[in-house]
């Protein structure tokens, strides 16, 4: 029980321990990716309908926007969000979950952030898709970009960024 306690606490941990580790580290980075996301479509570059589920469940009153703004402000916020979210996900991913250090910090930074910003562009081309095409929810859209990613980041960021 020590030992696994030990491999939650340090960045020396088995596979499976990481991978739990990661998906704390993603759940973290999420919410602050959520966190930016909406309040940027809600208050600062509006992108967000009425019924949008998020929207019904806070209560909140939003602006009035065509579907063409919104898909396009879509991919601004989601560039928003990104720089935050990754930026937190960085930080906590060479504190606690993988071992720096195959590349020169900067390096590693600057590949982190390609590989997310592939991942983000993928993903948001397909939540723009789902707007702009199937006129699906905002919320709706921001899920699937965020399925793309979590599965892109994970392996990317395992076997090329860092020390495995």
């Amino acid at each position: 029980m020590e030992s696994l306690i030990q491999q939650f606490l340090s960045r020396d941990a088995g596979p499976v321990v990481q991978f739990i580790k990661y998906a704390l580290a993603g759940g973290i980075a999420t919410a602050v990716d959520i966190a930016v996301f909406y309040l940027v479509a809600w208050k600062f570059i509006p992108a967000l309908r009425e019924d949008d589920p998020v929207v019904k469940r806070l209560g909140l009153k939003v602006k009035p926007v065509t579907e063409a703004q919104r898909s396009a402000r879509f991919v601004y916020v989601t560039l928003i969000a990104f720089l935050f979210s990754n930026l937190t996900a960085y930080l906590i991913n060479i504190l606690w979950v993988f071992e720096p250090g195959k590349h020169a910090w900067w390096i590693e930074l600057l590949l982190f952030y390609a590989v997310s910003g592939i991942s983000i562009f993928i993903g948001a081309g397909i939540g723009w898709v789902m707007i702009k095409w199937f006129h699906l929810s905002t919320t709706a859209s921001y899920a699937s970009k965020m399925i793309a990613s979590l599965l892109i980041n994970f392996v990317c960021r395992k076997f090329i960024i860092f020390k495995g």
